[in-house]
């Protein structure tokens, strides 16, 4: 999120267009999240989980689908099928974790990929800690 709204500002318009989605196991998804407001920037856009919390979805760019190459994670391309930043959840099943208006547009795919990867060596110190 760039500001909260006030008097002066509002809130960013919400893209007209459809946001392709990369989804991860959740355990490596709220890493990511923390990972990524905890940056110097706010770099986290709208984030889904699903009912059972197993996956988190962040919603990137269109066009990420096609060179996502992030082991372990997926990305969906939309073409246009309806997944878009708006208010309500656009995958059934699914709710917000960070809704959009309280977070950037969408994730930057760069972004994205170190945070996951940061995530992914945190997860595995911690589990060879044990």
């Amino acid at each position: 999120m760039g500001h909260p709204p006030t008097p002066d500002h509002s809130a960013p318009p919400l893209p007209e267009g459809p946001c392709d989605l990369v989804t991860v196991p959740a355990r490596q998804g709220l890493e990511a999240v923390d990972i990524l407001r905890r940056g110097a920037c706010d770099a986290v856009g709208p984030v889904l989980h699903d009912d059972g919390c197993d996956t988190l979805g962040f919603l990137v760019p269109p066009g990420t689908a096609a060179a996502w190459d992030v082991p372990g994670s997926t990305c969906t391309e939309t073409d246009g099928r309806g997944l878009s930043l708006n208010p309500e959840p656009p995958v059934e099943g699914s709710d917000w974790l960070l809704p959009p208006g309280e977070a950037d547009l969408a994730t930057d795919p760069a972004v994205l990929r170190q945070a996951l990867g940061e995530a992914a060596r945190l997860i595995e110190a911690a589990d060879n800690c044990r």
